[in-house]
């Protein structure tokens, strides 16, 4: 849901409750799309449930290097350049490497495309303000938001604090 709300923010329609109003070509082509994919969906995938379930019984040995030659067709017919081919790899690699280290993967696509409106609001507040950072904490609901923010970033500190207690009052007995 993020990411569709990005993608209207970026073709700049303010995503709410006036989408209705403002964009209805837009709202009812969604709408439409929705009950046409869904009874796709069902019309074709009722027939083929037996094909889907042999599916599932092909070997992780055998799938996952189909799914990679896929991948890297798809990655390298997109330009006929092999640098796609060494970004496709470094970012699967980035995405194993996040995956064993329990990172989700969707912030940051997030971040991925939300980072350029980030950075221009971030700019223009900048000139507004003639490069202070007080402009960001001046009016109560910016400062309300980003305490709110840093509270969330600390938040993720409470489980080892209290895994470093649970320790000393071993030690301590």
């Amino acid at each position: 849901m993020a990411i569709f709300f990005s993608a209207l923010i970026i073709h700049g329609i303010q995503p709410g409750p006036l989408l209705i109003k403002q964009h209805p070509d837009l709202f009812w082509g969604l709408v439409a799309s929705l009950y046409m994919g869904n009874a796709l969906l069902l019309v074709l995938n009722l027939p083929l449930i037996g094909m889907w379930v042999k599916v599932l019984e092909i070997p992780y040995k055998i799938l996952f290097p189909l799914i990679l030659l896929f991948c890297l067709i798809g990655a390298y017919s997109m330009n006929n350049v092999t640098f796609d081919l060494y970004v496709m790899l470094l970012f699967g690699v980035g995405g194993w490497v996040m995956r064993k280290f329990g990172y989700e993967g969707a912030p940051l696509i997030l971040a991925y495309v939300l980072g350029p409106m980030l950075e221009n609001s971030l700019r223009q507040s900048l000139l507004i303000s003639r490069g202070s950072f007080l402009i960001f904490v001046s009016h109560p609901i910016s400062a309300i938001a980003l305490g709110f923010a840093g509270l969330l970033l600390l938040s993720n500190l409470f489980p080892y604090f209290k895994k470093r207690r649970q320790q000393y009052d071993e030690f301590k007995e």
